[in-house]
């Protein structure tokens, strides 16, 4: 008897489904498309509509940005890849609004300063310069600003992070919610207001002006800084590391000096140097504790004192083209000290930064 072989039919195979990169879609350079027409739109519309700033046009180029993205994403794409290209737009203008005045002002800065400042300028002083004339340096108000902010940084980096050590530490109850407290409250205090108090205490006990003075109320604005800082690094650092460390019968004193300190000893570094270059532009406390002075004064427990937010205050106020001059040129040195100030920072971060891999 023989068996015949059944032949079944194959079954069909389904349709592939629709490619979903098949739609139409706008080029990569796109965007530089709709930058170009914006601005050409909004430039065009400002110089017909009779607007002479600058500022204007650069808004309304930058709306005009927006919509076009919108609107041309929308008729050739889908909506769904208009609202994504909305919310970029919007977050690329978000950057440049925020990066324009910041390179203006550098720009500004560096074109005007530039006058004057060479080798002159930055080892001379005011001294025997009449304010209205050519001549002169800021060397007395960069000793000056070298020393105070050098003295806040020695009284407050302490104190800032013996507080943030106890708060991550030790800290518990009312006593560290108090701390807290005051640490968020002094983050706000104006500059002013510690100079005040300085000031009060100094006619309390007759003293005189010196850039202690000016120091002491410096590191008033700084410590909280160092605090919130410090207690932020502490608060990253695994606890693992402090159980591992305690059950080797270490001390825990011995732990947080040994362990936690240097794991977030970067951090600590930058938030530092922040501190530092936050209180290196304050002009108020010098101005009611320091006094300002034409003259070289190396020895900041005595006698008045220059800075470099005095000098460029004070240069501005003469209001003839040489002061001015000297202003801006002032105004450059203290950008590239807080410049220096936030690479030693990003520098020692990057050193100290937890190595990885295996």
């Amino acid at each position: 008897m023989s068996q015949t072989a059944v032949q079944v039919p194959p079954t069909p195979s389904p349709p592939p489904p629709p490619s979903t990169l098949s739609g139409r879609s706008l080029p990569r350079w796109a965007p530089l498309g709709f930058a170009a027409a914006a601005i050409a739109l909004g430039c065009g519309l400002g110089a017909v509509a009779g607007w002479h700033s600058k500022t204007q046009w650069g808004l309304l180029s930058a709306l005009f940005f927006v919509l076009i993205s919108y609107t041309v994403t929308s008729a050739v794409e889908n909506k769904r890849q208009a609202k994504d290209r909305l919310a970029t737009s919007v977050v690329w203008v978000c950057f440049i609004l925020a990066v324009v005045p910041l390179f203006s002002l550098i720009w500004v800065t560096v074109s005007r300063g530039s006058k004057v400042l060479d080798g002159y300028f930055l080892t001379h002083s005011m001294a025997g310069v009449p304010g209205f004339e050519t001549g002169g340096g800021v060397y007395h108000a960069i000793i000056g600003t070298l020393e105070q902010v050098g003295l806040a940084t020695v009284i407050s980096v302490p104190i800032g992070l013996l507080t943030a050590i106890y708060l991550v530490e030790y800290g518990r109850g009312t006593l560290a919610k108090a701390v807290t407290f005051f640490v968020d409250v002094m983050t706000g205090i104006p500059s002013i207001v510690a100079g005040l108090f300085l000031l009060s205490i100094m006619l309390m006990f007759e003293l005189s002006p010196s850039g202690l003075m000016g120091a002491l109320a410096l590191a008033i604005l700084m410590i909280p800084v160092v605090v919130r800082s410090t207690e932020e690094m502490l608060k990253l650092v695994p606890n693992e590391l402090r159980e591992a460390s305690l059950a080797l019968g270490v001390p825990k004193w011995r732990t947080i000096l040994k362990v936690v300190i240097p794991t977030a000893l970067g951090g600590i570094t930058t938030g530092v140097m922040l501190a530092v270059a936050r209180i290196a532009g304050e002009t108020a406390p010098i101005m009611l504790l320091v006094f300002g002075s034409q003259l070289i004064n190396a020895n900041p427990f005595e006698g008045a004192q220059s800075s470099l937010p005095f000098y460029i205050w004070e240069q501005y106020r003469v209001g003839s083209e040489a002061s001015y001059d000297r202003a801006w040129a002032a105004a450059l040195v203290l950008i590239a000290f807080v410049m220096l100030l936030n690479l030693v920072a990003r520098g020692i971060a990057r050193w100290k930064a937890p190595k990885t891999g295996r």
